[in-house]
């Protein structure tokens, strides 16, 4: 048995439940489960689904598939794991994701450590005991020492409330809760409400075999081609074995993924060249568009030109000027929104079936018997599909009531999350965020973030079991200068520009800040260990 363990077994928290529990069994939930773990320490997850995956369990909606390439969405704790699993695509779908977070729950044994289907609802913590109180929808109320929330950063759907949805005789789906069972829409009368990302994929899968598709747009988006393909032998087996290498870079890289940059800004270079190096990152498809110059993200010059080149392409794909300028994004930088990745999204519109209504002419009034109601026209559907998004960041955490010794943690909330670090937030104790508010978070490849707050949490709660404390918990002065860093990084960006969901600008009467941190998975790192060198710089331990 581990020191770790032996000393566990020994103190006040032998007398817990748990040491720590852990809610949410997606790819945070099972790696924190498994480090901890193997550290000896006595964890619990709990997991609303009836299966493990988080994001890629509840997102099934047709054409659902990851924006990084699967060779670097994937875990890097165990070499063995890196070797026996083989990814089919360079973008690979949610079905084999799923397999590939099954595959990981079966290899290291998780689901004996999980209660499924079971929602954590509240948690309330004795300032005297240091002790949370975990509440479940099951009447369940079970102690730990340390809770952390692996809850995701885009796991609260956006569902709005139109007038009338109760009236519609049709079928209504959220992207983010798509049914389990099979959805046959061939040949049905489908509307879509939103072209972000789930919209985009899920347009560009059920296009050619619905009977009519109605496209409904408040802000059309930049989306680049993925180029996706099936990978070779030969790519599969250089990735393998150079597998260390490639993990180094993507921990010192900016957003966690192996970086394309040119190294200049748009500036150094004549506008052929810098034509060139958008068509190659346009050719090779991905996210990487918008590193083809340093300064895309802070001058608003080199970000016109990255948009503009997007635009041209858009209306060079789409057939109808008319369509291709209202899919040609104008209100805000590129990048400052998500940019999405499709195959074949913008193709779709040059279909007789696809259609294209834009909401700023007129808003969506009501849904009725037989559809909705848009612009005052009637449009009417077999199936309304929601790709409405998510509450993002925020949301997943401000759905369980928490509370500590600052009171609720929404009501601390309410004008903003403040944390340190993205991990923890003053006032309440032992309770660990993983990539959370003011982490670069979604800005990143997440499974590299995932596993650096893991690793983080794990290594902080076996330095206070090894240091006989119980107890960490920001210091508040510490969590202000974080906040006040992370908004002044986005202000130093062109990010705040955009009504986008990294803003909460998609849910009505949420405080419009800039969540995540925008300064790049190396720079936090770097400041992570820092606070760690340090002894905890920020935190106070007892």
């Amino acid at each position: 048995m581990t020191q770790a363990a032996t000393k566990s077994d020994t103190r006040q928290d032998a007398n817990l439940d748990y040491d720590v529990v852990i809610i949410g069994a997606g790819f945070a939930g099972m790696y924190q489960l498994h480090t901890l773990r193997s550290k000896g320490f006595r964890c619990h997850v709990y997991e609303t689904g009836d299966g493990v995956g988080g994001t890629w369990y509840w997102n099934r909606y047709p054409g659902a598939r990851c924006d990084v390439e699967s060779v670097y969405y994937s875990y890097s704790f165990d070499k063995d794991l890196e070797q026996e699993w083989t990814w089919p695509e360079r973008y690979s779908a949610q079905p084999d994701i799923l397999k590939y977070a099954d595959h990981v729950a079966d290899r290291f044994d998780l689901r004996k450590d999980i209660t499924f289907e079971t929602r954590v609802d509240s948690l309330e913590f004795d300032q005297a005991a240091n002790i949370w109180s975990v509440h479940t929808d099951k009447d369940e109320i079970v102690q730990a020492r340390y809770v952390v929330a692996a809850i995701g950063c885009l796991s609260s759907s956006q569902i709005p409330q139109f007038d009338g949805m109760d009236d519609f005789r049709g079928k209504i789906y959220h992207t983010g809760r798509w049914p389990h069972e099979d959805v046959d829409l061939d040949g049905k009368r489908v509307g879509v409400v939103g072209t972000g990302s789930s919209a985009i994929q899920t347009i560009t899968k059920i296009a050619p075999s619905v009977g009519d598709l109605t496209v409904f747009q408040r802000t059309p988006n930049f989306s680049i081609p993925a180029n996706n393909r099936p990978l070779t032998e030969d790519e599969i087996a250089a990735v393998k074995s150079r597998y260390p290498q490639i993990r180094e870079t993507l921990r010192r890289s900016r957003a966690g993924i192996v970086p394309k940059a040119t190294g200049k800004t748009v500036g150094e270079l004549t506008p052929e060249d810098a034509r060139k190096a958008l068509q190659m990152r346009w050719e090779d498809g991905g996210l990487q568009i918008t590193a083809a110059f340093e300064d895309t993200l802070v001058n608003p010059a080199a970000n016109d030109v990255v948009a503009e080149f997007v635009r041209s392409q858009i209306r060079e794909i789409v057939d109808d000027p008319h369509t291709a300028e209202l899919l040609s994004p104008k209100t805000y930088p590129i990048g400052t929104k998500r940019c999405c990745v499709d195959t074949g999204y913008f193709e779709s519109y040059n279909r007789d079936n696809v259609h294209l209504v834009d909401l700023n002419a007129g808003p969506i009034e009501r849904f009725t018997a037989q559809g909705l109601r848009a612009g005052g026209k009637d449009y009417e559907f077999d199936v309304i599909i929601l790709a409405t998004g998510f509450d993002a960041m925020t949301g997943p955490l401000n759905n369980i009531d928490i509370r500590g010794g600052a009171g609720s943690l929404k009501e601390k909330w309410e004008h903003g999350p403040r944390t340190y670090l993205g991990i923890m937030s003053e006032g309440f104790p032992n309770l660990f965020m993983i990539t959370g508010p003011g982490s670069p978070s979604v800005l990143s490849n997440m499974i590299v973030s995932i596993e650096q707050h893991v690793d983080w949490v794990t290594d902080t709660i076996g330095h206070l079991d090894e240091s006989g404390m119980s107890r960490i918990e920001p210091v508040k002065e510490a969590e202000d200068k974080w906040v006040d860093r992370v908004n002044e990084a986005a202000s130093m960006t062109l990010m705040p520009q955009a009504n986008s969901w990294y803003m909460g600008a998609n849910i009505p009467g949420k405080t419009r800040i800039f969540m995540p941190f925008v300064g790049g998975v190396n720079v936090y790192r770097d400041i992570c260990d820092k606070v760690v060198a340090d002894g905890y710089d920020g935190f106070a331990l007892a």
